[in-house]
């Protein structure tokens, strides 16, 4: 090693840019944010290459004179920051980093003209190295151009993805700003193909827009001075990556790890495994009660109270998803939103809400009935307060066929769904505290590996309250005295294999509530009517009934639909009939 010595204050500029621009939608996201914070109405954005090769900027925010282009580009320079405690940070930016990162490491260009400016002015920084000011043709605010990302650092070019790659990072970038100012018009455009052009808007119409029409279902809670909105799509509609999710803390996109958390687990219910939920989340908190100033991108944040936030997000998503199964129906091609309509409100702890599983339990009938009971009847008329329908048979043992008001054909999985009823049976009960056991007339001894039983045992305190009731039985084996009444008579050994599995899962450190709904969830599977069983004509109709008014009823415990639809529209086009009725 040689002696120490300074570093040139190019190298010096071009390593900082190495933190702040780490590829081409580094660099779109700080250049968009520098025209949000400038009072910009209208953006539009156009890359080509990926934005490798190029990422250009227009707003018609507020512009800049020519002092004020030559301090932009160097470094640490800003207009943004009022207070320098950096405790009440209200802009996107405040770093005075972006431009100078972009110009070290990129060939850039500023053109600017103030209103009520005579005329324009432009900059140029190559590699560092800055052009004098110069008058030049503009219309009012500022445009941004960017060529050739990381020809002054090759090193970082190699680690680039490819074009088609980088694209679409810059567009998932762009969406999320979309989302975070929907009374901004947005324009992006790449490689000269226009991607979206959307007017200022409200927020549930940029929502729809940049994240689908089943994105509905609105998000509310408030806890002293923190707030939390937005939408939501049904579980149903979760996606392969969270691309689809937006979480938006005062004003600013992030990709905070306790918002992440907060979701999944206000998600955990309806989502399957492996997906992600589909969501516009934003947050309000005071200024001093979050610390934007974790990371050079201002992507990750750091909560003075991270457990209220947490714990606000979690209940607020939970509620969203909490109406009955038709607030959006699936259909075969996607999801149709449904009127809204009456249903009893989501029970608060300590309310109890159904009577094992009401209706439905409690017209389960004899499914061992002769063969004549179990046969379909002719239907009643379907009634339009019923989003469902009225069943007219049972297709394969498995699916319920019914028909709604307007015709509608509805397919029903009876497993899937009686599993979220009993789902959440079990789980009012619980916060009622009144889980209903049922002795079991001769107890019975159920034989598990000894990691298998020493969980259970060391857990049954807590299987207790949800009328598990089990104690030892020498080495490797538990006595079985009762279960939920809820779950009629499922096989002991298989519902306590998959109850040690949850716990042993679920660890020490889970907290006791995520660790009950979990097993309740384990339950709930081994408590509902199986494919291959017959329902007859009062099961069926109790069983739509009881999923209108059941929280989260659209999907199982599993994250898979209970129902699908099938509309007048979607049977025409299927049978190559025009709409209404003619051949085509």
């Amino acid at each position: 090693m040689g002696r120490i010595r300074r570093l040139s204050e190019a190298t010096i500029n071009r390593i900082a840019a190495g933190e702040v621009i780490e590829r081409p939608a580094a660099a779109a996201r700080e250049l968009v944010e520098n025209a949000l914070d400038a009072g910009a109405t209208r953006i539009r954005i156009a890359i080509s290459g990926g934005g490798i090769d190029r990422v250009e900027i227009t707003d018609d925010g507020c512009g800049m004179d020519a002092d004020e282009l030559e301090l932009a580009v160097q470094r640490h320079a800003t207009s943004k920051l009022t207070d320098e405690t950096l405790v009440r940070i209200a802009t996107l930016g405040f770093r005075g980093e972006a431009l100078p990162s972009i110009g070290a490491a990129a060939r850039l260009t500023l053109t600017s003209r103030p209103h009520g400016a005579d005329s324009a002015f432009a900059l140029s920084v190559e590699g560092g190295a800055v052009s004098p000011v110069r008058p030049a043709p503009g219309g009012f605010g500022t445009r941004v151009e960017l060529r050739d990302l990381f020809f002054a650092t090759p090193a970082r070019r190699k680690f680039l993805k490819s074009p088609r790659a980088e694209s679409d990072a810059v567009e998932t970038a762009i969406r999320r700003l979309a989302i975070a100012a929907p009374d901004v018009a947005f324009a992006l455009e790449t490689d000269g193909r226009p991607i979206f052009d959307l007017p200022a808007q409200s927020l549930a119409e940029r929502v729809a827009a940049l994240l689908g029409p089943e994105c509905q279902l609105p998000i509310e809670g408030v806890r002293g001075e923190l707030s939390v909105s937005g939408f939501i799509a049904p579980p149903s509609v979760a996606r392969a990556t969270g691309a689809g999710q937006i979480l938006v803390v005062n004003g600013r996109p992030v990709v905070d790890p306790v918002l992440r958390t907060a979701l999944r687990v206000g998600t955990r219910d309806g989502v399957m495994a492996g997906r992600f939920a589909v969501v516009a989340l934003f947050l309000a908190i005071p200024p001093e009660d979050v610390d934007v100033n974790v990371h050079p991108a201002k992507a990750e944040l750091r909560f003075r109270q991270p457990d209220a936030v947490r714990g606000l997000v979690i209940t607020a998503i939970q509620r969203a998803l909490a109406g009955g199964a038709i607030d959006i129906a699936p259909t075969a091609s996607g999801f149709a939103p449904r009127p809204p309509m009456a249903l009893t409100p989501y029970p608060r702890p300590g309310t109890p809400r159904f009577s094992g599983l009401s209706q439905f339990a409690e017209a389960r009938l004899d499914l061992d009935a002769a063969p004549a009971a179990r046969a379909p009847v002719a239907s009643p008329e379907p009634n339009a307060d019923h989003p469902l329908g009225a069943a007219v048979a049972q297709v394969l043992d498995t699916y319920i066929l019914a028909v709604a008001a307007d015709g509608t054909l509805v397919l029903v999985d009876q497993h899937a769904a009686h599993e979220r009823l009993t789902q959440e049976s079990l789980r009012t009960q619980r916060l009622a505290g009144l889980v209903r056991a049922q002795a079991m007339l001769m107890p019975e001894v159920v034989e598990l590996p000894h990691s298998a039983v020493a969980v259970l045992l060391e857990r049954a305190d807590e299987l207790a309250q949800l009328g598990v009731e089990i104690e030892g039985f020498g080495p490797g084996a538990v006595l079985v005295r009762a279960l939920p009444a809820a779950l009629g008579t499922p096989s002991p050994a298989a519902l306590l294999r998959d109850v040690a599995d949850e716990l042993a899962e679920q660890g020490e450190s889970t907290v006791l509530d995520t660790r009950l709904d979990a097993v309740i969830a384990r339950l709930a599977c081994h408590g509902s009517i199986r494919a291959g069983r017959r329902l007859n004509q009062a099961e069926m109709d109790a069983l739509l009934r009881q999923m209108e008014a059941t929280p989260r009823a659209a999907t199982c415990s599993h994250g898979r639909p209970t129902f699908l639809r099938l509309t007048k529209a979607e049977l025409e086009r299927m049978f190559g009939r025009r709409p209404g009725g003619g051949v085509g």
